[in-house]
Order: C-alpha cells, then sequence, then structure tokens
C-alpha cells in the first residue's frame, strides 16, 4: 500500500469518525462526572467539557481528567481538579454553568473543552464565538488563567464552516492571552484501536495521550507547591 493510500484511508476514517461524533455528542445524554469537593486549601483547578472529558463509556477514573490529578500530584502541583464536563454539552450550557461553578469552587485554573456540539449541530460561528468569549472573559475577571482546548469537525457544512470553526480557538486565545490546545484528539485519532466499539468515543489506553496534548500547554500555567 503506497503513502497516498494510507493518507486518504487515514483521513476517511477521521471524517467517518468525526461525522459520527456529531451524532453521538449532540443526541447525549446530559450525564455529568462528579465534581471533586476541593481538598483543604488546595486551589481548584476546574474542567469544563463535553463527553470527551466526561469519561464516556470507560470506567470512572480513568478518563484523562482523572489522571491529570495524578500528573499533578506526581509533579509536585497542588491542585484539586474539579470536572464540572457533560456528555453533549454545548457552548451556551457551560456559559450558563459557568458563573456557579465559578462562585462555588473558585477555581485557579479553568480549562474549557467545548464547541464541538456547536459546530457539528450547525450553529452560527458567531454564536460559539460569543460564547467561548463569555466563557473565558467570566473566569478571568474571576481571577482564573483559562486554558481552551480546540476541536475539529468534518466539512458537513462545506469546508469554509469548518476552517473558519477550527480557527476561532487560535483567534479567542490570542485575543483573550489564554492557552491554547490546538487540537485535542492530535496523536489519537488516526489510531482506530484507541476508540471503543462506537469507533466514537476514546478508550482508556487513549486517554493518556488525551492528557499529554492537554498537558504540554497545561503545565507552564500551574505554579509549584511549597
Amino acid at each position: 500500500m503506497d503513502v497516498d493510500m494510507r493518507e486518504r484511508m487515514t483521513n476517511s476514517r477521521r471524517r467517518q469518525w468525526l461525522a459520527a461524533l456529531g451524532i453521538t455528542l449532540a443526541t447525549a445524554v446530559m450525564t455529568a462526572v462528579p465534581a471533586h469537593a476541593q481538598s483543604g486549601n488546595k486551589p481548584a483547578l476546574l474542567v469544563l467539557g463535553d463527553s470527551l472529558s466526561a469519561e464516556y463509556g470507560i470506567a470512572r477514573g480513568t478518563g484523562w481528567v482523572s489522571l491529570l490529578q495524578d500528573r499533578l500530584s506526581k509533579e509536585r502541583f497542588d491542585y484539586s481538579v474539579v470536572n464540572a464536563s457533560i456528555s453533549g454539552e454545548t457552548t451556551i450550557g457551560g456559559k450558563t454553568r459557568l458563573p456557579d461553578l465559578l462562585k462555588r469552587h473558585k477555581p485557579a485554573v479553568v480549562i474549557v473543552e467545548l464547541g464541538a456540539n456547536d459546530a457539528l449541530r450547525g450553529f452560527p460561528l458567531q454564536t460559539t464565538e460569543a460564547n467561548l468569549r463569555t466563557i473565558v472573559s467570566d473566569a478571568q475577571r474571576a481571577g482564573a488563567t483559562v486554558l481552551l482546548v480546540g476541536m475539529r469537525i468534518p466539512p458537513n457544512y462545506g469546508q469554509d464552516y469548518t476552517e473558519r470553526f477550527f480557527a476561532l480557538y487560535s483567534k479567542l486565545a490570542k485575543e483573550k492571552r489564554a492557552a491554547l490546545v490546538p487540537f485535542l484528539l492530535d496523536n489519537v485519532i488516526s489510531r482506530p484501536e484507541w476508540f471503543q466499539t462506537d469507533r466514537i468515543h476514546p478508550t482508556s489506553a487513549a486517554q493518556p495521550t488525551l492528557l499529554d496534548n492537554v498537558w504540554s500547554q497545561l503545565k507552564p500555567l500551574l505554579k509549584k507547591a511549597a
């Protein structure tokens, strides 16, 4: 099999995965991972995401957000992780929920992993961008450092829509001076064996790679424990 053919097959699997992801994320039952209470006087690290951060279809405690707590401890960063991710979440849902989360947890860092559901439902990009801008702004006004996590979608609504959706993450990160993970599923989407039988959601085996993608941008934002 030549290189071009392998690349076409990889791109085809990627499009199939993303198309299926759109159906599942848009129709998923709104179930959330229970938020972990802040431990002692540790600053909170809040994750506001969708099913890719909510341990969809895998055992509790094996998702990348759960692994993040272990990584923080190992690297001597004294934070308490609060996973406020919900399967099927949109940016309007995240924007609506965030004020209460900020009030309750007073996070030092907020990771925002939202937007794919908006685009896969064909929501206007201006609306998604405005919601994400509000989320980032609200978190920053509350004193939190923000890490924005980007996503890609299939060209269901045309290549222009697809590219502008992907670009809005870097645009917002630059505008709001927030850190950016360009694509959460980098180094995962090309590995079909790392997906559940639905061929949509990553398995537990893929979670360390998801964490690595986030960690490279998150680590510079953290403060070491005394």
